[in-house]
């Protein structure tokens, strides 16, 4: 028999905690059994959820803390007061341990960022993590990196990013050379931000089989799915996020409304109802319900933290796809391979601005 995969739990993340782990985790389990789980959390107010549903309390290991994260706390009074003792860090501990194969957390952003960080340590060449979500658009499915991991990026962060949105969309789509579009304000090269122009001088200057740059994208590009790969800072990623999450809800709000207006359209509803099915499928929440903290020595999914029991089964769903495909060492593979010609790019020991000025000026 297979190998079951393990998921740990911070059973107490996200603004409602057990009571939308428990039941999401459930739901997770009712259409994957190979599964089992490491829950972290408060016993006494874990317990009396699990205890609804007996098939996943017999596939949980509940580990006892009466220490959590708050959503409002900063990254530092985190880690002072939840290092190695809290839902969370213990959640990724076991991914460092190798007691688990990955960790989900709804929990607090920056604290699981910080944590994640220092508990598992990132791969090699990359400085900063960054949170990569898989977002639902018109010709499939593209990732989106950063949606709220750090805030602000300089020239040569915004080609890290690139190059990791890149081999994970490889391994996940299973693309030869997935396009990749930097988000800016416009598609012309005078508009934006610096940072963001020289990350696209150097971009350009990257012949790679793993990656082909298709310079700037507009925020409707996103949806549209003009791009394997979007690439943004982590500020700008989470209010763009946010906003379709926003946009989601309130297009089923307003079809719902439409639809039980008066019997004619009860009807109109009830004979298209494959049709809104397939409507709603494409606008649940659990396609951008999670995102992967990418760039660790381990897979570690965030979940936002207003998730409902639906959106955190997805962000299970989306570690467990991680863990099966083993991106984690695809990811690392070809972020060794891809990092050559952007060390040739950049040079040894100079950062991005100095390395145009060096190549527009080698005197």
């Amino acid at each position: 028999m297979e190998k079951p995969v393990r998921i740990a739990l911070d059973a107490m993340g996200g603004d409602f905690g057990p009571s939308v782990v428990i039941p999401g985790a459930n739901l997770f389990l009712e259409r994957h059994s190979n599964v089992e789980f490491l829950m972290f959390g408060d016993r006494e107010k874990v317990s009396p959820f699990l205890a609804q549903y007996p098939l996943l309390a017999e596939k949980t290991l509940l580990r006892h803390t009466d220490v959590s994260v708050g959503m409002a706390d900063k990254p530092s009074q985190a880690l002072r007061s939840g290092r190695r003792n809290s839902s969370m860090w213990l959640s990724l501990e076991a991914v460092r341990s190798g007691q688990a194969d990955c960790a989900v957390s709804a929990g607090n952003t920056g604290a699981l960022m910080a944590m994640s960080k220092i508990c598992l340590r990132t791969m090699a060449q990359i400085d900063r993590p960054a949170l990569a979500a898989i977002w639902p658009t018109m010709r499939g499915r593209s990732i989106v990196l950063d949606v709220g991991a750090t805030i602000g990026a300089d020239a040569q962060h915004y080609v890290d990013l690139a190059i990791m949105g890149a081999a994970m969309a490889r391994s996940l789509f299973e693309l030869e050379r997935p396009t990749v579009g930097l988000l800016n304000i416009g598609v012309e090269e005078v508009k934006g931000i610096e940072e963001v122009k020289a990350a696209s001088r150097l971009l350009q200057e990257i012949d790679s089989p793993l990656l082909d740059y298709r310079g700037f994208v507009e925020g409707d590009d996103i949806g549209r799915g003009s791009v394997d790969v979007v690439v943004t800072e982590g500020f700008t990623g989470n209010i763009a996020l946010k906003t379709a999450e926003g946009t989601a809800k309130q297009i089923g709000a307003y079809l719902r409304q439409a639809l039980s207006k008066n019997l004619m359209t009860k009807l109109g509803a009830l004979i298209a109802r494959s049709a809104f099915a397939d409507l709603k499928a494409k606008l649940s929440p659990r396609e951008i319900s999670g995102a992967v903290l990418l760039g660790l020595d381990g897979v570690v999914i965030k979940g936002h933290g207003g998730i409902d029991a639906d959106g955190f089964s997805g962000a299970i769903e989306i570690a467990y796809g991680m863990v099966s495909h083993g991106l984690l060492e695809k990811i690392r593979d070809m972020m060794s391979i891809a990092n050559e010609p952007v060390a040739a790019v950049l040079g040894v020991g100079f950062d991005a601005e100095e390395a145009i000025e060096r190549k527009a000026d080698p005197a």
